[in-house]
């Protein structure tokens, strides 16, 4: 079975370019070709010898992303799809807003939590995506970025497709690539993976030393209502999740982030607030609440911006660092929970490629 070339470490890299009769150096290149350069094939990389390229091709293979969709919203957030080497579309999204272009990367194609509020999990998880389908979406975004805001990508945040700790050596893998010297050179204060609640996983990113920033998707303080609309927390209880973050908050020395949708007569009373309150005091966690964006199907409304205003207030009288998530892209459905690959079965088929 031929070899995905960016499945490589350097080390393997090395050994390749030995086995093949290339001087040392060569090894140096190519992993620059692959990573900072942003090659897409072997024909990319103009200054490797045409027979040295050749013997590549035989030994190893390219499988990237395709830009094969763009939707720019009102707000000049710009809606992605990607079609993979096998098929398959996963969306991501750039998100300009006054201080920062931030792309939102998925993790899987589909997703297999089925939260109630989020059109992504009513679609069933077909893979993970490995870690160079992970970092492609954040280098086309980027060019993305340059064509329509002339600026690059100022910072990155897992909270597309997927669950990106049910992918973990790849999640991990990619944000390395992300974050390298000599790879795309992002500060690892700039990366975001947010997970909805797993909770060895969030243990073992503490023990393995990650360096991104850590967000849990919240959305309630209470097990009684957060296994209604999030089945996973039926095996990851807020105690259990509670115990690993300060465990993680502890090894780390990082912060964690709570992400919390206001749903409308659900989760957005005084005495929400006040369960969100002791729990994020608790764990030493800020709250990013966040504008409920509706999908086909779905039982919840969103808060008025009133009564998110005057709960954002409330957790901030508490001494919990809060603010409101402003949501962008809704007109093109790719606000936070409406990643939902409507056009895949027509890109499978070959019937709305755009270029």
């Amino acid at each position: 079975m031929t070899t995905n070339i960016r499945e490589l470490t350097l080390d393997e890299i090395k050994a390749l370019v030995a086995d093949l009769g290339e001087k040392p150096y060569r090894a140096k290149q190519l992993w620059e070709w692959l990573w900072k350069k942003k090659a897409r094939s072997f024909d990319d990389m103009s200054d490797l010898p045409k027979a040295f390229r050749e013997k590549l091709a035989e030994r190893t293979l390219f499988r990237p992303l395709t830009l094969v969709e763009e939707q720019l919203s009102e707000d000049g957030t710009v809606k992605c799809a990607f079609k993979t080497w096998d098929g398959h579309v996963v969306e991501g999204v750039l998100i300009p807003t006054p201080t920062r272009l931030t792309a939102c990367i998925s993790s899987q194609i589909g997703c297999s939590l089925t939260c109630s509020f989020c059109a992504t999990g009513k679609l069933k998880r077909i893979r993970n995506l490995d870690s160079a389908e992970v970092v492609d979406q954040v280098t086309m975004i980027d060019d993305l970025a340059l064509k329509y805001h002339k600026q690059s990508v100022t910072n990155i945040v897992y909270m597309g497709m997927g669950e990106p700790l049910l992918n973990y050596a790849n999640t991990l893998r990619s944000a390395e690539r992300i974050m390298a010297q000599d790879g795309l050179g992002l500060g690892a204060r700039r990366v975001t993976v947010s997970t909805a609640g797993i909770a060895k996983m969030i243990r073992k990113l503490a023990d393995d030393g990650a360096r991104f920033n850590l967000a849990l998707s919240l959305h309630a303080a209470n097990d009684e209502k957060r296994d209604k609309i999030m089945p996973i927390n039926e095996q990851n209880s807020l105690a259990d999740l509670k115990d690993a973050l300060r465990y993680y908050t502890r090894v780390t020395r990082k912060e964690v982030t709570f992400e919390y949708i206001l749903l409308r007569g659900f989760n957005d009373s005084l005495a929400d607030a006040q369960e969100l309150v002791r729990y994020a005091s608790d764990v030493h966690a800020k709250v990013n609440l966040i504008e409920y964006n509706p999908i086909d199907g779905s039982e919840f409304g969103r808060t008025d911006s009133a009564d998110a205003v005057a709960f954002m207030y409330y957790l901030e009288k508490k001494g919990i660092v809060a603010r409101i998530r402003r949501s962008r892209g809704r007109d093109i459905d790719a606000a936070c929970g409406q990643l939902a690959n409507k056009n895949e079965p027509a890109l499978k088929d070959g019937e709305r490629v755009m270029k």
